[in-house]
Order: structure tokens, then C-alpha cells, then sequence
């Protein structure tokens, strides 16, 4: 660890050397991060460099020259990059310190990103492709990672970055429907739940109603975590948002559509084509399975026979 704590000092000296920093203070501040207080590389990187940048008054834009790399190319933690990337997948953030969080890619693979709340950047939609520019990266748990920080620049540009191929599809039971499904509301500002009529991030504030179902789907070997947006929801039973709002207020309970999505959907067998995510399969298409029992039946007769 020491080892790589040099290494890292000897990083950040040769960035901020030209404006007559201490290579001897970079590395107490690294001891101290890293050592006593357990911060992440990548964290205490960010903290030493945001220290130097105020207190010897540098340009911010003089000290951060990252390079255009690829995903595939992420190999430590620590590393100032730029990426051209897609929006995946958006997930809502679990703290109020991270704006928004999800996986983005390109050709050569999925990376999870984090948009810290303090770095104060405009939030990046899913489906569209970003220039992702001075982040830094980070492995956790052989996880690579990149963070967007003050630093960091978020443009959106006019290409279309292709993905790897990751379509799968999948024939299982939805065995469990989990918390946050059915007639949902989600924040004006930032498109996240609300949860007892409160956005993690905004407060109180003005919302909009969405229709989604959060699900366990088991093939027999392997368990999915799955969500269903409306037009999923709408293929297998009909109910739209317009109809989950009837039901709401005919029977006075919002739960009341969660209740009758559980009673059409829930032990049903789904064939669902999508693309995995970091955590959930991302629907892309689904249907009712129907097995064609005459030909299973045609099947083992000939086997027996």
C-alpha cells in the first residue's frame, strides 16, 4: 500500500510541480487519506488536487489534460480520462451526496458512473451519448468505476456510439414483485420516486405519475432482477398508466393497482429479451410464455420409443 501511495504522490507532483507544490505534503495528505480516514484512491486524489488547485491558485483548466480512451482501456483506479459513452441505464441514487449513478458505454464495454451531487453538472438521460470529459476513474472490488467531479465536463453530442452485444433472452417465473412497483410518482426535476411524497434529492416538490413493475424472474437455474415500464406492463394485461390511474381512484388506493398487476402477472411464466445491466436485465420485449405441450409430449415419446 505505501508502495502504491508513492506512486500516486509521484502522480499528482508531476501534474502541479510547474506551480512549486511539496511532493512531501502531497504524501502526508495521501497517508492521512488513505491510510488513517480509508478514502477511496480515487476520493482522496480528488481532495488533494482540489486542495492544491486553491491553495497555490491554479487554473483548474492547467492541471487536467486527460486522454480520450475507450471503456475496455480502464485498468486503475485514480486515472484522469475522457470517455464518449451512451447512457445504459439511470438507477436511483441510494444517497443524497450522488445526483445520478447508472452505466454507460461504448464498443468495448459497460462501466458503471457516478455524478457527484457536489460537482454540480446537468443530469444525462438514458438513450443519448455524452462526451464525458476529465473524470476519474475507480475500481472497486474488480469493479471499474468512473466519477464525475467539479472538474469534470459533461457534453452531449450528435453520434451514435454502438454497444456491445449483450441481448439475452430469458424464460422463467416472476416469483417475487418487489417494493416501488405499480402506479408510482416521480419528481418534475429529476425523474426519481418519490418515496412518503418526498424526492431523496429535491424535497417536496411538484410530480408526475409513471405506471413501472420491479421483478424477480426465475429460469430454474438463475434468478433476473427485471423492470417493466408501461408499455411492458401494457403487452401483458392492458392496463395503461390512464388505466392504473381508473383503478387508483375507483377503489380509492393507489395500492390497488400494484394488487391487481400481482394477480395477473405474479408465478406467471414471462419470455423477456433484453439486455443485462450491471444489476437489473433491462426489458426489451416481453410476452406470456406458452410451452407447446403437444410437441414436449411428441418429444418424449420418441425418446421412450
Amino acid at each position: 500500500m505505501l508502495k502504491r501511495i508513492e506512486e500516486l504522490a509521484d502522480q499528482i507532483y508531476e501534474k502541479f510541480k510547474n506551480y512549486n507544490v511539496s511532493r512531501s505534503e502531497i504524501l502526508k495528505r495521501l497517508k492521512l487519506l488513505i491510510l488513517e480516514f480509508k478514502v477511496p484512491e480515487s476520493e482522496a486524489i480528488r481532495t488533494i488536487t482540489n486542495y492544491l488547485i486553491k491553495e497555490y491558485e491554479i487554473p483548474r483548466e492547467a492541471v487536467i489534460e486527460s486522454e480520450l480512451i475507450k471503456i475496455a482501456d480502464i485498468n486503475e483506479a485514480g486515472r484522469w480520462v475522457s470517455l464518449k459513452a451512451k447512457v445504459v441505464q439511470l438507477w436511483e441514487p441510494t444517497s443524497p451526496n450522488v445526483s445520478q449513478a447508472g452505466l454507460i458505454g461504448d464498443e468495448t464495454g459497460i462501466v458503471k458512473f457516478v455524478i457527484w451531487a457536489k460537482a454540480g453538472k446537468p443530469e444525462v438521460e438514458e438513450g443519448k451519448c455524452y462526451l464525458f470529459k476529465n473524470v476519474v476513474t475507480d475500481i472497486f472490488a474488480g469493479r471499474k468505476q468512473i466519477n464525475v467531479t467539479r472538474m469534470s465536463e459533461i457534453v452531449e453530442i450528435d453520434e451514435e456510439i454502438e454497444l456491445p452485444p449483450r441481448e439475452i433472452e430469458v424464460i422463467g417465473a416472476l416469483v417475487a414483485i418487489q417494493q416501488n412497483s405499480g402506479l408510482i410518482q416521480r419528481c418534475v426535476k429529476c425523474r426519481r420516486v418519490l418515496k412518503s411524497g418526498l424526492c431523496p434529492i429535491h424535497g417536496k416538490t411538484e410530480w408526475v405519475e409513471d405506471l413501472r413493475l420491479k421483478g424477480v424472474l426465475d429460469d430454474g437455474e438463475n434468478t433476473y432482477e427485471i423492470i417493466l415500464n408501461e408499455e411492458n406492463i401494457k403487452a401483458l394485461t392492458g392496463i395503461d398508466l390512464n388505466k392504473a390511474k381508473e383503478i387508483a381512484e375507483k377503489n380509492l388506493d393507489r395500492n390497488a393497482v400494484l394488487a391487481e398487476l400481482k394477480k395477473q402477472l405474479f408465478g406467471k411464466y414471462l419470455k423477456v429479451k433484453g439486455v443485462r445491466g450491471e444489476r437489473y436485465l433491462i426489458v426489451r420485449d416481453v410476452e406470456f410464455f406458452k410451452p407447446d405441450i403437444v410437441g414436449e409430449i411428441d418429444k418424449l415419446l420418441e425418446a421412450v420409443g
